[in-house]
C-alpha cells in the first residue's frame, strides 16, 4: 500500500513538472504586446541608411569636403580615413566618429555631417489588408495608418493581434503585438505604435502562437516570392522553443 501510495505521488509530480514546462513553453510562444515605450511623443532620431547621401564639410580643410553615398554594406570612404560604418547611426553620433579619426590626421579637425538625400522609407503591410505591399513611410507614421494607406482592412482580420515584425540590433526580427483595435477606439498610447523604416506589418486571420516558427517562415515568403528584403538575419524554420 505505502508502495503505490509513493508511485502515485511521484507521478502526480511528474505531470505537474511537464505541465509547468509546458505553460512556461507556451508563454515563450505567445508574442508579446508592444511596450509602451515604444510609442513615446519624442521622434525618435533618424538613423542613417543605405542609400542615403552625406555630405561631409570641414570648416578649415576645404579640401577634404566630400558628398558621398553610403554603400550596401552601410559604410562610406573617405579621404585620409578610409572605411567608416555610417548605416545604422545618427549624423551626430557619425559627426564625432569623424571628428575622432581625423584629429589623428588634421591639427583641428571640425566638421558637419549633413544628410542631403534620403532613401525611400518604407515599411511592408501584409496579412488581411486589402492591398498588400510596401508603404512609404511618413513622420510618425503609426500601424494603423499604415494599414489604412493599404486600402484598410478585410473583413477576415484578426484586429486585436497585429504583428510588427522589427530587426533589431543583432538583425534578428523582433515580433511584437499591436491592438489595433484599441488604436481605433480607445487613443491608448499604445495603440499609437510609431514604425520605423523597414518594419513588417502583419495582420492575421487568427491569433498567432508560435511566433519564431511564423516570423521566420514569413519573411522567408517576402524574400523568396514578393523580393522583399529589409535585410534580416535569421535561420529558416528556427522556432525554438515555440514549436
Amino acid at each position: 500500500m505505502k508502495k503505490n501510495t509513493q508511485t502515485t505521488i511521484m507521478a502526480i509530480l511528474a505531470i505537474v513538472f511537464c505541465a509547468a514546462l509546458l505553460g512556461c513553453a507556451t508563454q515563450s510562444a505567445v508574442i508579446p504586446y508592444a511596450a509602451p515605450e515604444e510609442s513615446a511623443t519624442e521622434p525618435a532620431p533618424y538613423l542613417i541608411q543605405p542609400g542615403d547621401q552625406l555630405e561631409i564639410k570641414f570648416f578649415y580643410n576645404h579640401e577634404l569636403n566630400e558628398t558621398v553615398v553610403v554603400r550596401p554594406d552601410g559604410k562610406i570612404s573617405l579621404q585620409l580615413v578610409d572605411d567608416i560604418q555610417a548605416a545604422g547611426i545618427a549624423p551626430a553620433e557619425l559627426d564625432e566618429i569623424l571628428t575622432k579619426k581625423y584629429a589623428q590626421e588634421l591639427k583641428k579637425p571640425v566638421l558637419t555631417v549633413i544628410v542631403r538625400s534620403f532613401t525611400g522609407q518604407r515599411v511592408y503591410v501584409g496579412g488581411e489588408v486589402n492591398r498588400p505591399g510596401l508603404v512609404s513611410l511618413t513622420a510618425n507614421m503609426s500601424a494603423l495608418q499604415a494599414v489604412i494607406n493599404t486600402g484598410g482592412l478585410r473583413e477576415t482580420a484578426e484586429l486585436e493581434n497585429a504583428i510588427v515584425i522589427r530587426k533589431g540590433k543583432d538583425r534578428k526580427p523582433i515580433p511584437m503585438r499591436v491592438d489595433l483595435t484599441k488604436a481605433i477606439y480607445e487613443g491608448n498610447a499604445q495603440n499609437h505604435f510609431r514604425l520605423k523604416p523597414y518594419d513588417i506589418v502583419y495582420v492575421p486571420k487568427t491569433f498567432i502562437a508560435k511566433a519564431n516558427k511564423f516570423v521566420n517562415q514569413y519573411i522567408e515568403r517576402l524574400i523568396l516570392f514578393k523580393g522583399v528584403s529589409f535585410g534580416f538575419s535569421y535561420e529558416v524554420h528556427d522556432a525554438g522553443a515555440s514549436d
